[in-house]
């Protein structure tokens, strides 16, 4: 094909897209037309970039791209006026002077502007020397850490996310004024995200164990102590700082006021055995301290407290205990009935000879489920670590037959996560707990993060609910199912007729739920769809979750962190380390944005290229 007819080939093709996105734009002029002024542009484009992605533009691009010419990559913010440019290079080719516009198009410096807007309003003022904010998850114990919530914002915390399915409002209210007193010490913004639980679907309560502790310390092949057991004692409202206890021992407030760094705990174990505990240091309203001893403690156990200083020993008494955690252990091939009627769970029954008496069963937090499920449809146990098909299903319980497992077995305790990715699942949208969490999150939180956002129907419920109050609440909708990165661009439209507004990429969820092979790419559609609509959106999940929670990063998780810099703000969720990983991620973000900038590649100097040798150490990070 001569050159000017492959010109006239790609003029045409440029030209069907050009008018399948003005159809689209007639044919949602009303959805269009409902959105905030400041989004009219946004809309447009965003139905725009719809009717270009409905063309199998691989053929096309190539074309492009063997003639020398832009081949349409990166166009999502600013697609017709990237289509209207080609279009004019075309024409000069062709020898035609005429350069084609439109009115109310946005070009490549008015997207990016748009975008940096719109981050603004709804994350605030960025950090020094770094464009992408970082949100972290709060533990409880932020609400008496005040040194903690200090050290996040120092470190480059600018949001700080509290998750309504935990804790109480005077918890909320706590840590919030932690925020707010360290802000104005470091003279530094921070942003308050506050999550709704949402209608999470989880496994019920599990019938209790015993009331006893049983301390572990880590033992080698030789059965040598190599790590002493951590252990939290505190009064049995104070919970641990985050995950790193081995064992928590609740005490009086009387006790933990006399307790000193370098004190003993004597105790002697519900089996005569006499054990110590070694108190480390202190950490908000709790001790932490060291026990080399494996041990049983139960209710009521004395612990005998013995000072450095002064002479003499002072009683003291375990506070009641919360039973041991039960569990169900699942092999492939076992069955589990998940059943309707809230009693506890147990795991499987047999008689002294071995057999079966009873199937493991255990209940689910939403009942009206199981009038939506069939036999045949998969379903997931505890972010996808035990998977199940449903083989009998009725409106009060499912007969489900465990496809995967561990070799060992994998345990599922109570307040588990439970997928169901192929059921037709007619339940969305606040729950009561939601509607009363709101009345705290719209006086005191900057944003709410709605979790389970399925359809513009969940908007629409949250956007009725706001306007009970006299707020300037911003929103970022959670995408975690595959019904909501189906209709995400009719909730991106519903939830532009307020600002601002941004995307949750929640991933743990939403790669059960749309299956691991198709994960990775329906991430890059999301991020895809949120910049043509110049949406802010947020990389949650498991982002350097290693270092986090045990101190030392994997490498695969610091590659995703590395990507994540795509995104206009990452999300870290809480761990013992969690100060280190902000750190981290700080540095992370700070280098990769000399490389990249949103999806487009960036080529920073590369020095002593004249030797044959490589290094970018050319920026300050």
């Amino acid at each position: 094909m001569k050159y000017q007819e492959k010109l006239i080939v790609i003029n045409n093709q440029i030209e069907e897209i050009i008018n399948k996105a003005k159809a689209l734009e007639d044919n949602y002029d009303d959805l269009i037309s409902n959105v905030h002024p400041s989004y009219r542009e946004s809309a447009l484009n965003l139905t725009h970039y719809l009717a270009f992605r409905s063309f199998d533009i691989d053929d096309l691009q190539d074309k492009l791209r063997y003639l020398g010419l832009p081949d349409l990559v990166n166009i999502e913010g600013h697609v017709m006026k990237s289509l209207l440019a080609i279009k004019t290079i075309i024409n000069h080719l062709s020898g035609n002077d005429v350069i084609e516009k439109q009115k109310n198009i946005i070009s490549i410096k008015k997207s990016e502007k748009l975008i940096r807007k719109n981050t603004k309003q709804l994350f605030g003022y960025k950090s020094k020397k770094r464009q992408t904010r970082i949100m972290v998850t709060l533990p409880s114990s932020a609400a008496e850490d005040y040194k903690l919530v200090y050290r996040l914002i120092k470190l480059g915390m600018n949001s700080a996310r509290i998750n309504c399915a935990h804790d109480k409002p005077e918890v909320w209210a706590k840590m919030i004024a932690n925020i707010s007193r360290a802000k104005d010490a470091l003279k530094k913004n921070c942003k308050v995200m506050m999550d709704l639980g949402g209608p999470k679907l989880r496994t019920g309560q599990m019938k209790p164990g015993p009331g006893v502790i049983h301390i572990k310390p880590q033992h080698d092949q030789f059965g040598k102590i190599t790590k002493p057991a951590k252990i939290w004692i505190a009064p049995p409202d104070i919970p641990p700082p985050d995950d790193s206890a081995d064992a928590i021992i609740p005490v009086n407030e009387l006790m933990i006021d006399k307790i000193k760094r370098g004190n003993t705990i004597s105790f002697t174990d519900s089996r005569g055995k006499k054990c110590k505990i070694i108190i480390e240091k202190k950490q908000g309203s709790g001790k932490w301290g060291a026990c080399s001893d494996s041990s049983y403690i139960t209710t009521g156990t004395e612990l005998l407290l013995q000072k450095v200083k002064k002479t003499g020993e002072e009683k003291n008494y375990v506070c009641e205990l919360l039973p041991i955690e039960q569990f169900i252990t699942l092999h492939t091939g076992d069955k589990l009935i998940l059943h309707k009627d809230p009693k506890p769970g147990t795991p499987t029954q047999y008689n002294e000879d071995g057999k079966l008496l009873q199937h493991a069963h255990i209940s689910c937090t939403l009942p009206d489920i199981f009038k939506y499920l069939r036999k045949g449809e998969p379903i997931f146990f505890d972010d996808g670590k035990i998977e199940g098909i449903v083989e009998e299903a009725n409106e009060d319980e499912l007969l489900i037959g465990i496809l995967h497992a561990r070799n060992t077995g994998s345990k599922l305790k109570a307040d588990k996560g439970i997928n169901l990715p192929d059921s037709d699942l007619k339940v969305s949208g606040l729950t009561e707990k939601d509607k009363k969490d709101l009345e705290f999150v719209a006086l005191n939180a900057d944003t709410v993060n709605l979790s389970f956002v399925n359809d513009e129907n969940d908007v629409q419920q949250l956007l009725n609910e706001i306007s009970k109050y006299e707020t300037s609440l911003g929103i970022i909708l959670k995408i975690e199912t595959q019904k909501g990165f189906k209709n995400l661009p009719t909730i991106l439209l519903k939830a532009m007729q307020t600002s601002p507004i941004g995307v949750m990429i929640a991933r743990g969820d939403l790669a059960i739920e749309t299956g691991w092979k198709n994960f990775a790419s329906i991430q890059e559609e999301i991020l895809r769809i949120c910049e043509a609509a110049h949406i802010p959106d947020v990389w949650a999940t498991q982002v350097l979750e290693n270092l986090a929670k045990k101190g030392v990063p994997t490498r695969s998780e610091i590659t995703d962190a590395a990507l994540a810099q795509r995104a206009e703000c990452v999300m870290l969720n809480k761990g013992a380390y969690i100060d280190k990983a902000v750190k981290m991620l700080d540095k992370i973000l700070r280098r990769m944005q000399h490389f990249q900038k949103k999806k487009v590649t960036m080529l920073p100097k590369l020095t002593d290229t004249d030797k044959l040798e490589i290094s970018h150490d050319t920026f300050n990070v």
